[in-house]
């Protein structure tokens, strides 16, 4: 089995998503806070590149889900520095997988339009956005100079899936957890991705015809599972 080291572990991301890994990776579990099921966490800080280091010792692959949005410093030591850790930290080990994750960066752009693929991120002025977007910019500076695959799996939202039929639109660009298990599993045994960093704008609800899956169909083999029947309107 991998080893997968998982940065961020009790977060609001991998508490949902490492139980449809565990099966498949010897996974360890990382974080500065406690986990929010109780389960035993080793204390990593992103922000101490020693104790990153440290932490890779005998890594296959790491996935980074740590984040801090709303303070100002702590913002950009973990999303900015910490990816800079992360990466640097690999190359150094000589880990060739990377999974990192942070917010859709586009949509504000493209919300009116049809049919959407491959859209580059288009940042705005607000603080969290830019650090994670720097983080991008790491993490694809660091892929393509020490041959780093690297995955970068951007959303707009995380959730359950569907528990019966919706009243409510399509969730654009909301992705259903077992859609992101089955995401991660794919980039972490994919071989090779182009040019070793590659965006994926995730979700899993095709329905509304916005924004297509076609890139991540494309390079991973990935496709949500058919949530669509839960919003279909019944007859009147």
């Amino acid at each position: 089995m991998k080893r997968v080291l998982v940065l961020g572990a009790s977060g609001l991301i991998m508490p949902h998503v490492t139980p449809g890994l565990e099966a498949y990776y010897d996974l360890r579990i990382t974080d500065v806070k406690p986990h929010p099921t109780g389960r035993p966490v080793e204390q990593v800080d992103v922000t101490d590149y020693g104790r990153v280091y440290e932490a890779m010792t005998g890594m296959d692959a790491v996935i980074n889900a740590t984040v801090v949005r709303n303070h100002a410093k702590l913002s950009f030591d973990v999303n900015v520095l910490g990816a800079y850790h992360v990466m640097k930290a690999a190359a150094a080990h000589g880990i060739r997988k990377i999974i990192h994750t942070g917010p859709q960066l586009y949509r504000r752009v493209y919300d009116e339009d049809f049919d959407i693929v491959d859209a580059a991120l288009q940042p705005d002025s607000g603080y969290y956005g830019l650090t994670k977007h720097l983080s991008y910019e790491i993490c694809r500076i660091y892929a393509r100079t020490f041959d780093i695959q690297t995955v970068c799996f951007v959303f707009n939202g995380l959730g359950a899936k569907p528990d019966g039929p919706k009243k409510e639109d399509f969730p654009p660009m909301v992705i259903v957890w077992e859609d992101l298990q089955q995401a991660c599993r794919l980039a972490l045994e994919v071989d090779r991705i182009p040019d070793g960093f590659q965006v994926f704008h995730m979700h899993s609800h095709e329905g509304h015809g916005k924004y297509l899956l076609d890139h991540a169909k494309r390079i991973l083999g990935w496709t949500p599972q058919p949530w669509t029947s839960y919003y279909r309107r019944g007859e009147s």
